[in-house]
């Protein structure tokens, strides 16, 4: 496609002195699959997140300028190197001068010592192993942790003296102040039976968890999880790996309706060298999705949820000098639907308030309590949805926060009084913006982005004043504007049903609304996740650029069910997840058909994941109005998913068997009529391949013909050497047989 570029250099009065231009016609370029997966010619500025150092006013970063990498120390104000602490070249810890490798660290709280690690391996989603080492900044010497094998989640005690770790199950404490081995903390861990220190495959999926135990602030104690997985029934995964013959990885995974884990809290005094257990009442089958030491070191706070996730219990666990304990209900919190957690608890400093928040208005807010869990005040307001806490000043009285205040598409960053006066916009441009703050909150990094520009990263002082750009991406914006690229469009409308909704809509570059254009939709719909953000989409978006550049509109729309409009919007699928979501993709696929530049008989769908069991209700469900849809890691069938979310947002399937079938593909098959390709990872984790196995013998046993693929050894993300580039690939060429 050929565009004419302008370019005039003189001023008005000289334009009569030149009889005639030439404008040469200058040549854009498409975007290739393998520009985005195999090239990737579109992966901006990368920038490593600092970490704040005690004294708030510097910060360090992991770079590598060589294969060892090395810590380096920048000042926050002027953002200038201020020396390097550690390079990786250095380190001796074999005595062979061969280097060590730095793919992370972590400071002491004095900052006398650190941890570096290596050789990471991937568990789950969030959960790794890997060698750790103690590196001394004073004596310049480097030794391995322990020498018994990999570890896990270690951190070193508020004091710098110890470190704890997880390894088999089982925690380990590290005293480095002599020269004595480990103490062994635990010693009833076993894999696939006993957890100690760290969470199951569920809590770390669902509750975004992995590291269980924690140190009291002074270092006397140490609380830790307790998973019982005994009675949770094995899935097993078959791994191929080029073997001559597969192996079987089996691991517990509780499914909707099934049993979980048995969950108990210890606390263990280090000088006693004795664990006790916390008391949290006599109902074992119930959550504790967050335990937090409060700003007195005789006191922990537990959260405890039921089952159903509609009530959720705040202990405060207080401990005498004789290590006895007492727990204590101070709050309740109960929802008609459900409780989702998060971390948004603090306690502050004064040992007399905390800070919560809360959908009980109808929208996500922050409140203040008091130590008996009585509501002090309620800290934000308004007909909008706060999105994530990012810090209090406690001395200031400051309370640093993004929200949806804007519109459900917008992110911007707040500060507020604790009393709920004051409050400040901090950003200034349009778009999403996230912040990471120094420690005292004396300055901030801010990252901002918007649909059509890569991010910027600059560096503020926590009232919002900018002291400099960071990184613009201007390598990666520049070259933008030599390809074929379509502006991304936000848009409103209302269903059948009257209900408004919002999208976003690519148009191919040379677009003209006489013609009429397919139309690819885009979807995840699942509770609480939006794809309509005024934000930088990423790969997804070159993606979706090559495919408006192929001719067809890309639209991808927020369905009932998402987030930042309020619990009402939100919760409303509850028990019947997939009902609404569908009648709102199909009544968007409806509106779209209605435009008189589409032609509605040519309108697709995909999705992942939650996506990808949307794509798989509409090719079914909305069978007269897709033509074509793609599935990837779908899940087919909620029972075959996890306990925790799908309980959350369904129930027990024995309390609400309709909610779980009426709104399952597979059992919607009969109504197939369009082209339907379905891809999954053999090795998925999270998705089993059992969702697609299923659909597959429900698609047979109903005479349907369908595509399908699919990776072996590969997990939910499908990722991993020319992975993306084949799948990618693959779904384009798809598009183009098939819509």
């Amino acid at each position: 496609m050929k565009r004419n570029i302008f370019v005039l250099a003189l001023i008005p009065y000289t334009l009569y002195l030149i009889p005639a231009f030439t404008f040469a016609q200058v040549q854009k370029k498409n975007i290739t699959v393998e520009d985005i997966w195999k090239n990737y010619a579109f992966f901006g500025a990368q920038f490593s997140p600092p970490e704040s150092m005690k004294d708030g006013v510097h910060f360090t970063q992991l770079q590598y300028n060589d294969d060892f990498g090395s810590v380096v120390k920048y000042d926050y104000k002027t953002y200038k190197e201020s020396g390097t602490i550690v390079s990786g070249k250095d380190l001796d810890p074999d005595g062979k001068k061969s280097g060590l490798q730095i793919q992370g660290y972590m400071f002491s709280p004095d900052e006398t010592k650190m941890l570096i690690w290596n050789g990471t391996e991937q568990i789950y989603r969030h959960s790794t192993r890997e060698g750790y080492y103690i590196y001394d900044l004073k004596t310049k010497k480097v030794w391995p942790l322990s020498g018994d094998g990999k570890q896990s989640y270690a951190r070193f005690s508020p004091d710098g003296s110890k470190v704890a770790f997880v390894r088999d199950n089982n925690i380990f404490i590290k005293d480095l102040s002599t020269s004595k081995g480990e103490n062994q903390v635990t010693m009833d861990g076993k894999v696939n039976s006993i957890i100690n220190g760290a969470t199951d495959w569920v809590y770390e999926e669902e509750f975004t968890m992995d590291i269980g135990y924690q140190w009291s602030p002074d270092g006397k104690r140490l609380a830790y999880y307790r998973f019982d997985e005994s009675r949770v029934k094995e899935f097993s995964l078959t791994e191929y790996n080029d073997a001559l013959y597969p192996t079987q990885y089996k691991y517990k995974y509780p499914k909707a309706g099934e049993d979980n884990s048995i969950v108990d809290i210890y606390v263990y005094d280090l000088a006693a060298r004795k664990a006790s257990k916390v008391d949290l009442g006599n109902n074992p089958d119930s959550y504790v999705p967050r335990i937090l030491w409060t700003a007195d070191a005789n006191t922990l706070s537990v959260q405890k949820l039921n089952r159903l996730q509609n009530e959720l219990d705040l202990y405060l666990v207080k401990f005498d000098d004789k290590g006895n304990s007492t727990s204590n209900v101070i709050m309740t919190e109960k929802s008609d639907t459900y409780i989702e957690i998060n971390d948004h608890l603090v306690f502050l400093d004064n040992k007399k308030q905390f800070v919560w928040s809360s959908e009980k208005s109808g929208f996500w807010h922050f409140y203040l309590y008091d130590m008996g869990g009585k509501t002090v005040n309620q800290i934000d307001t308004g007909r909008y949805d706060i999105v994530d806490l990012k810090g209090i000043d406690d001395k200031a009285g400051l309370l640093y926060y993004t929200s949806a205040e804007s519109s459900p598409m917008e992110k911007d960053l707040f500060s507020i009084k604790l009393d709920g006066s004051g409050k400040k916009k901090l950003s200034s441009a349009k778009g999403t913006t996230d912040a990471s703050f120094s420690t005292g909150m004396k300055y901030y990094i801010e990252f901002h982005s918007d649909a059509n520009t890569p991010s910027v990263v600059s560096l503020h002082t926590a009232d919002g004043k900018m002291l400099q750009v960071l990184s613009d991406n201007a390598k990666l914006k520049e070259k933008m504007t030599g390809y074929n690229l379509g502006k991304k469009e936000f848009f409103k409308f209302k269903t059948p049903e009257g209900i408004e909704l919002n999208g976003w809509m690519i148009k191919p570059p040379d677009f003209d609304p006489n013609k009429k254009y397919p139309v690819f939709m885009t979807v995840y719909g699942g509770p609480g996740v939006n794809t309509v953000n005024d934000a930088f989409d990423g790969a997804n978006y070159f993606w979706h650029q090559l495919i408006a550049e192929k001719g067809y509109i890309v639209v991808s729309v927020d369905n009932r069910g998402t987030g930042y409009r309020g619990s009402q919007f939100k919760h409303c699928t509850y028990r019947q997840l997939g009902k609404l979501e569908t009648m709102d993709q199909i009544g968007s696929a409806k509106y779209l058909g209605g435009l008189p530049y589409v032609d509605k008989n040519r309108i697709g769908i995909q999705g992942w994941s939650f996506g990808g069991y949307m794509s798989s209700l509409c090719i079914t469900k909305g069978a007269d109005v897709f033509k074509m849809a793609i599935a990837v890691a779908p899940v087919t069938n909620w029972r075959y998913y996890d306990s925790i979310y799908t309980e959350r947002y369904m129930g027990l399937p024995q309390e609400n068997p309709s909610g779980y079938d009426d709104n399952s593909p597979v059992n919607f098959v009969k109504e197939l009529k369009g082209k339907f390709l379905m891809i999954h990872g053999l090795a998925d984790d999270n998705v089993h391949f059992q969702n697609s196995s299923e659909m597959v013998l429900a698609l047979i046993k109903a005479n349907k013909q369908f595509d399908s693929f699919y990776y072996p050894d590969k997990n939910h993300g499908i990722y991993g050497g020319n992975t993306r580039n084949h799948l990618y690939n693959m779904m384009t060429n798809y598009i183009l047989a098939n819509l």
